[in-house]
């Protein structure tokens, strides 16, 4: 079973921190950076790519979390999301935005013009309008796939408790309902993510179509979450021998019969091996990472450090992509300034936000821009944090 911390908020009040869950998480936003570097530390010998099931990951995450009481206040809700969610994310989106115009006047050749359109729409056609914060197009699909779960849910409870009224259902009754709607929640919402990837498989999920692809694609992964905690979370107590042994094994079948596992949730693109098999790889790998995370957290103690990583990924994704920009800058400095790392490709610098320079072709140099693609946002956060204590004492 999961691991569960009390706590206290700011304000006083009781809550819990899910150990498990947080640690989790942080593997998951690991994943996410080392992916942007092509940098496999943690594939396990690319038997778990990162793109067969590290975003979907988050999802699932998130949709654990979710609360039913929330139903009772939906207007609460919303606003809370809005809060954590859309704020923020704008906020940071104007200031990359204006980055990326001061880059542009000086070169570069990357991100949009800041406007309405890039300000306010983009972000949930593409997220990518100044692509140095474009791997939080994630949270603009977030908010809308916790909206859309909302709903379904609001109306799917109405019309369960009408027919539970009908049928007088009581007690363990009861029980069997909740569980049976988990069942159509889930089932209905991967019958409509198959239906998008074969959509995309012909060809027919481009352009605009890619936002709505990706959000009901990823949509099903919101549900495991929700699935797994309320039917099935209390019966995952098998041993990990023959845990990872059942895992492994699914995976290596899957590496053995289809055409690479690997697809791009952003895109709607990738799909090589037909409907089934990307929600298949989701679940192994969410299943995988799960139980190792479980494992970890029975040897994390209180776990602070990494109960506050968990709390803040949302910090790692927004800003690692400029972290990485930073240390090219910082190469890019010492190859004009010295003579120096020679094969330094200055045009890709200025135009490819996806370049790598490795020191020397060293691909463990993949190291420095990941540590500091985690360490310094999560380092910048804890000294802003420290400062606002400070000043409130």
């Amino acid at each position: 079973m999961e691991r569960i911390l009390e706590g206290r908020t700011a304000g006083g009040e009781r809550t819990e921190y899910n150990i498990t869950f947080g640690i989790l998480s942080g593997l998951a936003i690991v994943m996410v950076v080392a992916g942007h570097l092509g940098y496999n530390l943690l594939t396990v010998g690319d038997l778990f790519p990162y793109y067969s099931f590290h975003v979907p990951l988050f999802m699932f995450i998130s949709g654990y979390f979710y609360k039913e009481s929330e139903q009772a206040h939906p207007i609460a809700y919303i606003g809370k999301k809005v809060r954590r969610l859309l704020i923020p994310y704008f906020i940071w989106n104007f200031i990359y935005g204006l980055l990326a115009w001061l880059l542009r006047a000086n070169g570069f050749a990357m991100g949009e013009e800041i406007g309405l359109r890039t300000l306010f729409l983009a972000p949930f056609m593409h997220g990518y309008q100044f692509i140095y914060n474009y791997a939080a197009w994630f949270v603009p699909v977030l908010f809308m796939i916790e909206m859309m779960n909302l709903l379904m849910r609001l109306t799917g409870s109405r019309a369960f408790e009408i027919v539970s009224n009908i049928r007088g259902g009581h007690g363990n009754e009861k029980q069997a309902q909740e569980s049976r709607r988990e069942w159509l929640y889930l089932a209905g919402s991967l019958a409509v993510g198959m239906i998008v990837v074969y959509l995309a498989i012909g060809g027919h999920v481009w352009g605009n179509y890619k936002a709505p692809g990706r959000i009901l694609f990823l949509y099903p992964c919101f549900q495991m979450g929700q699935f797994y905690k309320k039917n099935l979370e209390k019966q995952d107590t098998a041993s990990h021998l023959p845990y990872f042994t059942a895992v492994l094994s699914v995976q290596v079948v899957l590496h053995i019969l289809c055409n690479g596992l690997a697809f791009s949730s952003v895109w709607c693109t990738g799909f090589a091996n037909g409907p089934l098999i990307p929600y298949v790889t989701i679940v192994t790998g969410i299943a995988f990472w799960l139980r190792i995370a479980r494992i970890l957290s029975s040897l994390a103690g209180t776990g602070k450090a990494v109960r506050w990583f968990g709390q803040h990924t949302f910090t790692v994704m927004m800003h690692h992509v400029m972290i990485f920009m930073l240390i090219k800058m910082l190469l890019a400095g010492i190859a004009a300034g010295t003579g120096l790392l020679g094969d330094f490709d200055l045009e890709q610098f200025y135009t490819n936000i996806d370049y790598v320079y490795l020191v020397n072709g060293a691909e463990h140099f993949k190291m420095v821009y990941l540590a500091a693609g985690v360490g310094v946002p999560l380092g910048l956060r804890y000294l802003v944090e420290r400062l606002s204590r400070g000043r409130s004492e």
